[in-house]
Formats: C-alpha cells, sequence, structure tokens
C-alpha cells in the first residue's frame, strides 16, 4: 500500500494494489479465522461473530476516511497513510500463540536414525536378484509419502465430501452477486443526484449495521435451537440479501437508499457472521485448513468476476438497476440452492448415522451369538473329553463285577 504511492502508472497501481496488497490481505485474513477454530469449540459462532465484527469498523470511518485524506493530501498521500494504518496489523499477528505442548524431540531424532538405515537397506537388496522390485517398491513409497505431505497443507480428498461440495458451489454462485452492490452503491448514489459525502455516507450505514449484526448472528447462531441447523440459516442470510437488492432498485431517494443500506447491512453481517463457521461445521476443525484454503481458490474466481459483469450491465443498460437486479438474482438463487441441497445432506447423515448404528448393533448381537456357539462348543467337547476317560472306568467295573458273580456262584 506505501509503494503504491510512488506509482507513476496504472499497471504499477494493479501491482502494488491488486497483487501485492491483495497477497498480504490474504496472509492476514486465512490465519486468524483459522486460529479461531483452535481456540474456541463451545461459542464458536459467537467468537466468529466478534472477530468478523472488526471489519465494519473500518469500513464505517473508511469511506468518509477516504474523502477526508484525499482532498486534504491527494491520492499518493491517501495511499501512505493507509500502508501505514495497515502496518498495525502486524502487531495484532503477534499476539496469537500456539495451543497445546511442544513435540518432544525424541520422535525426530528416531525419525533420523530411520532416515540413515535406509541406505544401507538398499545396499542390501542391490545384491539381492531382485533389485528391480525393490527399487520399484521404494518408488512407491516415495510417492505416497510426497502425496501425503501435500495433503498435509492441502487436503484435496475434500472433494469427496458432499457438505463441503455442497458449500463450494453454494458460495462460489453467491460471490457473483455478494461485493457488487458495495462496490456500485456510492456510484449509483451519486448517479441520482446525491453529493459525494452523502454517498460515502451510506457505506458509513451499512459499516455500522453490520458491525452490530455480526456479533448478534454469531449470539443467535450458537443457540442450541440454531447451531444443530445453522445450515439453514445460513441459507436464509443469503437469500435475504438477494432479496434486499431486488428491491434496492424502488428506492430512487436518498431516504430509500439510507433504508436499504440498513437492511443490506444487516445481510451483509449475517453472511460474513456464518460464512466460516458453517464450513467448520461441515468439515470439522481438523481439516478446516485445508477447507479454507480450497475454498478461497475457487471462489477468486466470481469475486474477480462480479464487479466487471456489474458494471458491463450498466455500460449496456446506462442504468444500475439491472446490475442490482442480477447481484439479488444470483443470490437468491444460491440460497435456495443452498437450502436445499442442505437439507438432503442432513437427510443422508441421518440416514448414515442410522445405518451405522443398525451395523454396530447387529456386530454387538453376532458376537454375542459368536461367544454364546463358542461356549457351547467347548462345554460339548469337555463333555466328551470326560465321557471318552470314563469308558475305560466303566469296562473294568463291569468286568469286576462279572468275576464276583461268578465266584459267588
Amino acid at each position: 500500500m506505501i509503494s503504491a504511492a510512488f506509482c507513476t502508472s496504472i499497471l504499477q497501481l494493479y501491482i502494488c494494489i491488486g497483487v501485492i496488497s491483495g497477497f498480504g490481505l490474504a496472509l492476514n485474513l486465512q490465519p486468524s479465522v483459522i486460529i479461531i477454530g483452535k481456540y474456541f469449540l463451545k461459542r464458536r459462532p459467537i467468537a466468529n461473530g466478534l472477530a468478523m465484527a472488526g471489519s465494519p469498523v473500518m469500513l464505517c470511518t473508511l469511506a468518509p476516511l477516504n474523502q477526508f485524506l484525499f482532498d486534504h493530501f491527494g491520492w499518493r498521500g491517501s495511499f501512505f497513510i493507509l500502508g501505514a494504518i495497515l502496518l498495525n496489523c502486524c502487531v495484532a499477528g503477534a499476539l496469537f500463540r500456539p495451543i497445546g505442548m511442544a513435540a518432544s524431540p525424541a520422535p525426530k531424532q528416531a525419525i533420523k536414525h530411520a532416515g540413515q538405515e535406509q541406505p544401507s537397506k538398499s545396499l542390501v537388496e542391490m545384491v539381492h536378484p531382485n533389485t528391480v522390485s525393490s527399487l520399484a517398491g521404494t518408488g512407491e513409497k516415495e510417492d505416497k509419502d510426497c502425496c501425503e505431505k501435500f495433503n498435509k497443507y492441502l487436503d484435496l480428498s475434500l472433494f469427496k465430501h458432499r457438505g463441503f461440495l455442497i458449500y463450494l458451489i453454494g458460495n462460489v454462485l453467491m460471490f457473483l452477486g455478494f461485493f457488487a452492490p458495495i462496490v456500485f452503491l456510492a456510484p449509483y448514489a451519486k448517479h441520482l443526484g446525491i453529493d459525494e459525502y452523502s454517498a460515502a455516507f451510506l457505506l458509513s450505514i451499512l459499516a455500522m449495521v453490520d458491525m452490530v449484526a455480526r456479533p448478534a448472528t454469531g449470539i443467535i447462531a450458537n443457540s442450541k435451537w440454531v447451531r444443530p441447523k445453522i445450515q439453514y440459516f445460513f441459507s436464509f442470510s443469503i437469500a435475504f440479501n438477494g432479496a434486499c437488492h431486488l428491491l434496492c432498485p424502488l428506492a430512487t431517494g436518498y431516504t430509500g437508499l439510507v433504508v436499504y443500506s440498513v437492511f443490506f447491512g444487516l445481510a451483509f453481517g449475517m453472511v460474513c457472521a456464518m460464512l466460516f463457521e458453517t464450513l467448520m461445521d461441515l468439515v470439522g476443525a481438523a481439516r478446516f485448513t485445508s477447507a479454507v484454503g480450497l475454498v478461497t481458490i475457487a471462489e477468486c474466481c466470481t469475486i474477480l468476476l462480479g464487479p466487471p459483469i456489474g458494471g458491463t450491465l450498466i455500460d449496456t443498460f446506462g442504468d444500475y438497476k439491472y446490475m442490482f437486479i442480477k447481484c439479488g438474482a444470483v443470490m437468491v438463487l444460491a440460497g435456495i440452492f443452498l437450502f436445499i441441497m442442505n437439507y438432503y445432506n442432513y437427510r443422508m447423515l441421518a440416514k448414515e448415522e442410522k445405518e451405522k448404528k443398525e451395523m454396530e448393533e447387529n456386530m454387538q448381537n453376532s458376537k454375542h451369538i459368536r461367544t454364546e456357539t463358542e461356549d457351547g462348543n467347548i462345554w460339548d467337547k469337555e463333555k466328551m473329553q470326560d465321557g471318552s476317560e470314563a469308558e475305560p472306568l466303566r469296562e473294568e467295573l463291569g468286568l469286576k463285577k462279572e468275576v464276583n458273580g461268578k465266584s459267588e456262584v
């Protein structure tokens, strides 16, 4: 951001603001979201809502601050001051601490010894006639190790996860219309004849409502009635967001835009508060790191396409209402899709859980029957052994009786 203050062309601004600043902000957001999942479990939705409430605080002051800085310091001075403000994120990042005991060095030493023993084994195997097969086996092991290391950082097996795929498709569709209304809200107000400061203040209204909506949504999502079915609540918030955009063209004055900004801020805060909580609810905390990375990679395309498509509609028709209708229709469609597919996912999960319980009961019953049959077989074997041992004694007793009988006669 600071380097953008010294740019002399649009291409340099694209590199400094788009590439370098975007990369830095990504490194800022992703770890903070992941660390929340590591620190909290029982009240995780509230923690997510409170943590996400920080961004609207800056958004609330950013629009008038940008206008003030531009008027007094120009665009170069504005970038320089904003970059200095962003440097304070380094202090916040330095306060994060890992959770859990540090790993003992003993396993590492064992791994080193194992690694040192492997070359000697390979020399022995070279003497063996089956050298080619042994080398092929070591090659396969190395490939497996590489795949395991890669999956450790980016778990591609998530693409086989039903809930993750539903979330990914719904969010990719949603982001086509998620950010464009924020980008074009102030220009739309200016298009209606509203002055620059009043148009910028609409974003401040949106941010103030958003700041309250995020922690409030976290409290609601953490309740015992909503958290078991939080995916439905997330689907509703997306559809509600889309409905606000569909009704925005009805606002033809500043009062109508203020009302739209209030409802848009509420819907925007609801979605942002549950955006990562619903993903963690689906994949679990252990796979959340990889899931966030994969979702972000897939969502970037639609996030980049959303505003340009909206701008194309504005340039084509010469009116902002078609852009708001497009965004609203896409988000309502995404909310309906997520609601239907999450209903299907909940039904399938309940069915799989039921089948799992039945299998466990059947296994327990089969084990019980097996133990009973084994006890019965042991009992029969003991009786047979007792019978075979008792036959010689019976024969001896019978002979004694016969001899005694003859002697008596």
